[in-house]
């Protein structure tokens, strides 16, 4: 070495010792001011981590990133970060004075990015071989409504939601899994935090994840509960860090939609005219006079011109929804807290006069809460708490009185009040006022609330007994309680007949006000659950198993049911048992299996063993594979089982006989009643019944495209049920039973195979933009194999091989053109005079009779055979937009009752939609007529179901769309807050259908209470 390269290094090394003394004055400055550092923590593809760990090396301290992956931490200049996530490789990356740190975490190569929860456990996805879905919550919070079930609907296939009525505290949607493999209970089980509840008394802020099993090998372990599907909500736990505090509002407009539209008085009266004429009748229902008084509105209380809808429904109402966050915690102890409150009017009108509020309205107060305990290294312990307080309120009458008065009354039958303001009236439609059953019957109001209660304890005894084991247990105790006022009472009716010579109001008194009913009654439940479970989990060298064996019992009774049975425990309990191995993550194997029972069947018939196997080969995990191929990700899945349904029947102990005294009914020997009451069976006991059965064959794959850029997942299905419980339907009459006391006896049988699909593109263009699509499909068509009818005298109107709900009807071939048409067609047996104008039917036997025989299976079933989502999300700096479309298809609606049959009690009876009104046969417009001919009778053969009143269900709904700004910044900061965000999002914005009179979704006809559109502003505050 050189003079010159020793001054070199002399000089390098003053320089470097320069460097240390900066470096360590400017520590001592930063541990005196907090070095404060920044970042974001994003994967391969820079996509955010949302909920990554930013931990201090060698302490407690640490915080989590937030929906942006970012994250904000006080510590030292000379520290240690450490960045870690499930499914990554964990970082230490030195401070060194830095104050702004972003952090790339690469996927570990024996693990994916994703833990899924599945039947009492979880697993990582790749070593997921049956059908589960999950939902993202973050689409959920989108949704803003007070029952979860509604925001399930076209989020992952498979998924089958309807919502029949908009009215708050009843606006739950029926979900289902797959379409229907039986004609009795088609409910999936519903699991919070791995027990059995009520998904919508749990509030969209405190779940942390959705999991839907769907196949047996997802479902084997709940066994005789199985078949019908699992949905596993698991609620928000603590985060590592320091506490976090977050605060979400939100003030919702609703509107209602598809309110139905009546005929105005004035055409009322000239169809009663026009359905006189048509039958042949003389002598008019109303004059000229007359109907241009109901038009000029000159005598609004002798000539009424009424629009119930509008009378009883307002416009538009409001909701809000607030709730409160609060997690954090050290590597001891953790936990999460949320309290909210949500409130929702109704659409009904008040009465301004009363004391009380006759409106629909519905105040719920959630509050849940969990701790995590580490006690030691190996044992943990973990408390939930959670529950609700509601309150609702109601009028006096229910939604389908209301809604059922609004729908047969007409426009001109009376005033909406009398001169003196009491609701009017007349003899034909007696205290059937909608607005006075509205705001006059008096009020309901219903108070209730669950407490939920679990704790858990595991220990791991890898140090213990062997590496890989733990036991764990479980306890939960679920109280209900409710009670319902019901202060209900007939309102004054008296009917306006003009005035007297001095000019007082005449009135016809009809009935006299009547305090009808108050009532209090109670209701309360409460269910007890026990676990005991072992796991292990063990990788040697090239192998890696995991097993679990788990005892369970849940006990429910209901504590205000005096009923000889209904105040008799519930008890399920048994043992599941899971299985798996695989190799070098590429070649998987599980073994699921469920051995329980249920006390609603007899001894020797109450327990049952329910085991389902499946495999799984991830390709891309062989060694051939080329990494740089852009398949990043292959797996091919199938499974076999069996799984069970217990629930067939609301009845329980189907296997006992009991008897009914003072009872009359069927007697052997002569069909018919007996005259005398007496003793007879109430229901015939069959000691062979038992749950029904379903094998479900499945097989499918996931595919990753681009580092999993593209994902798509698709699965083909195939059940077979077996042992449907049924009354039996070849009994003769002459044997005696009628009704309930048929023999019962699992004799069904059923198919259902379907496919589904879902496809997610997720893509981080650079720092500032990043989009999501996705999308998803699922198609489910079922048939009956057996159903115990007896052969029909024709085969096309045989159920089996069927569809489930299939509904049977006439085929219309448009109305009788004259009374040559009438001769020359076959008769028509459901009424003696047929018009023109009348509909025509189609002779399937072709023996010159339209009759019952001629009846076929005609269009879809109600619930759709075909489900799909789509949509997508754009983040641009600061600035997200999202929009999702739901829609259903392969479902038919049919028209019944007032919805499509005029007049059918009578002339002046049921009010009269537009929708029949314009477009009725008459004989200007026979050739584009859509509905019959009106005459002033009961017109049955016009009232047969019939593919005349069967419309397209299909429908695409825009289900939710949101757009928000999150501010950020140095002022942000000095208000103690990592972030505010501003939104403003909707749902049910936009339907696309056929049928345009009601909701696609609703029950067949227009009397219920209307869905409702939401226009939703609100906030979040993230504090620090």
């Amino acid at each position: 070495m050189n003079k010159n390269e020793r001054m070199i290094k002399r000089l390098a090394t003053w320089v470097v010792v320069f460097l240390m003394c900066l470096v360590e004055s400017g520590t001592s400055f930063a541990q005196s001011t907090q070095l404060q550092v920044k970042g974001n923590v994003t994967d391969a593809s820079r996509e955010p981590v949302v909920g990554a760990t930013v931990k201090i090396k060698g302490t407690s301290q640490g915080v989590i990133t937030n929906m942006d992956g970012e994250y904000t931490i006080d510590t030292r200049s000379n520290a240690i970060l450490e960045f870690s996530y499930i499914g990554f490789v964990t970082q230490e990356i030195p401070i060194s004075g830095s104050r702004i740190i972003n952090v790339v975490l690469q996927e570990e190569v024996s693990k994916l990015n994703e833990v899924v929860v599945v039947g009492y456990g979880t697993q990582k996805k790749i070593s997921v071989t049956g059908s589960v879905s999950n939902i993202s919550t973050g689409e959920i919070a989108k949704i803003a409504t007070p029952s979860l079930s509604n925001t399930l609907g076209g989020q992952i296939p498979g998924i089958v939601t309807r919502q029949a009525t908009g009215e708050p505290g009843y606006d739950q949607a029926s979900v289902y899994i797959r379409g229907f493999g039986t004609w009795t209970n088609r409910s999936p089980l519903i699991l919070v935090d791995g027990i059995e509840r009520d998904m919508n008394t749990i509030n969209t802020e405190e779940v942390e994840s959705i999991s839907v099993l769907k196949d047996a090998s997802a479902t084997a372990v709940y066994g005789v509960r199985g078949a019908n599907g699992v949905i596993l909500i698991t609620t928000k736990r603590g985060q590592l860090g320091k506490p976090k505090v977050t605060l979400r509002s939100e003030y919702a407009v609703l509107t209602g939609m598809r309110y139905p539209e009546y005929i105005n008085a004035a055409e009322y009266a000239g169809l009663m005219n026009e359905a006189r004429e048509n039958a042949g009748v003389s002598n008019m229902a109303y004059t000229n006079e007359e109907i241009d008084l109901f038009k000029n509105g000159s005598s609004p209380y002798l000539y009424p011109n009424v629009n119930w809808v509008d009378e009883v429904l307002k416009k538009s109402t409001t909701q809000s929804i607030t709730n409160l966050n609060i997690t954090g915690g050290t590597e001891v102890v953790r936990y999460f807290v949320n309290v909210g409150y949500t409130t929702q009017s109704g659409l009904y009108r008040d009465n301004g006069n009363n004391a009380y509020s006759t409106n629909s309205r519905i105040n719920r107060y959630n509050y849940r809460s969990r701790v995590d305990v580490s006690l030691t290294k190996d044992l943990s312990v973990e408390l939930g708490v959670g529950g609700i307080i509601q309150n609702r309120n109601f009028p006096g009458k229910s939604q389908p009185d209301i809604f059922n008065a609004i729908r047969i009354t007409p426009p001109l039958s009376f005033p909406v009040q009398n001169p003196d303001g009491s609701p009017g009236a007349s003899p034909t439609f007696l205290g059937n006022n909608p607005w006075g059953m509205t705001t006059q019957s008096g009020y309901e109001t219903q108070n209730w609330n669950t407490l939920q209660g679990t704790f858990s304890a595991r220990w791991d005894l890898s140090s213990l007994l062997t590496k890989g084991l733990a036991v764990s247990g479980r306890f939960a105790y679920d109280h209900y309680y409710a009670n319902n006022k019901q202060y209900y009472k007939d309102f004054e009716v008296k009917q306006y007949m003009g005035e007297d010579a001095d000019g007082k109001a005449i009135y016809n008194i009809l009935r006299n006000e009547n305090i009808k009913n108050v009532s209090l009654w109670e209701a309360a439940n409460r269910a007890v659950y026990y676990e005991v479970a072992a796991n292990y989990d063990r990788t040697f060298d090239a192998h890696s198993v995991a097993a679990m064996f788990l005892f369970n019992r849940r006990d429910y009774v209901d504590l205000r049911n005096t009923d000889r049975t209904g105040s008799v425990p519930y008890r399920r309990q048994g043992i599941a048992g899971r299985l798996s191995y695989n190799f070098l993550q590429r070649y998987f194997a599980e073994f699921n299996f469920g051995y329980n029972g249920s006390e609603q069947f007899p001894k020797g018939k109450r327990y049952g063993f329910f085991p389902s196997v499946s495999m799984g080969y991830v390709l891309t995990n062989e060694n051939f594979w080329n990494s740089d191929w852009w398949v990043s990700n292959l797996k091919l899945r199938g499974s076999y089982g069996k799984v069970g349904n217990d629930i067939s029947s609301s009845t329980r102990f189907l296997y006992l006989t009991t008897m009914n005294m003072n009872a009359s009914g069927g007697y052997m020997g002569k069909e018919g009643n007996n005259y005398l009451a007496g003793i007879m069976e109430g229901q015939t006991g069959n000691q062979n019944v038992t749950w029904e059965t379903a094998k479900k064959l499945n097989i499918g794959f996931d595919l990753g495209l681009f580092n999993d850029v593209v994902s798509l997942q698709v699965d083909l299905f195939k059940e077979k049920r077996d042992g449907i419980l049924i009354s039996r339907k070849t009994v003769p009459v002459l044997a005696g039973f009628s009704g309930s006391s048929i023999p019962v006896g699992n004799l069904g049988k059923a198919e259902n195979k379907g496919i589904e699909a879902a496809l997610e593109v997720k893509k981080r263009v650079h720092s500032d933009l990043f989009y999501s699509l996705r999308g998803n499909f699922s198609f489910a068509r079922n048939k009956i194999i057996e159903n115990d009818e007896p052969i029909p005298k024709y085969e096309y109107q045989d159920a089996r091989g069927r569809r489930i709900d299939q509904t049977f009807g006439l085929v219309a071939l448009g109305f009788f053109k004259d009374q040559d048409d009438i001769k020359n067609s076959p008769k028509q047996t459901f009424q003696s005079v047929v018009r023109p104008g009348d509909i025509k039917y189609q002779d399937v036997n072709n023996d010159g009779v339209i009759d019952e025989y001629d009846k076929v299976a005609i269009g879809n079933p109600r619930t759709p055979e075909i489900m799909f989502g789509f949509g997508g999300t754009v983040a641009y700096k600061k600035f997200d937009v999202s929009l999702f479309f739901t829609g259903a298809a392969k479902t038919s609606f049919f028209l019944q009752g007032a919805t499509a049959y005029p007049f059918q009690s009578g002339e002046g009876t049921w009010n009269v939609l537009r929708e029949v009104y314009d477009h009725r046969w008459t004989s200007a417009t026979a050739a584009t007529a859509e509905y019959p001919i009106v005459i002033n009778a009961n017109s049955p053969n016009n009232y047969q179901t019939s593919t005349m009143y069967m419309r397209n269900g299909a429908y695409m709904r825009l289900k939710s769309a949101e757009i928000g700004y999150t501010f950020k910044g140095r002022l942000i900061d000095k208000m103690f807050m990592d972030n505010i965000r501003l939104f403003c999002n909707g749902q049910n914005l936009l339907t696309l259908d056929y049928i345009k009179i009601v909701d696609p979704e609703s029950n067949n006809g227009v009397g219920s209470y209307p869905m409702q559109r939401s226009i939703n502003f609100g906030f979040q505050i993230n504090f620090k």
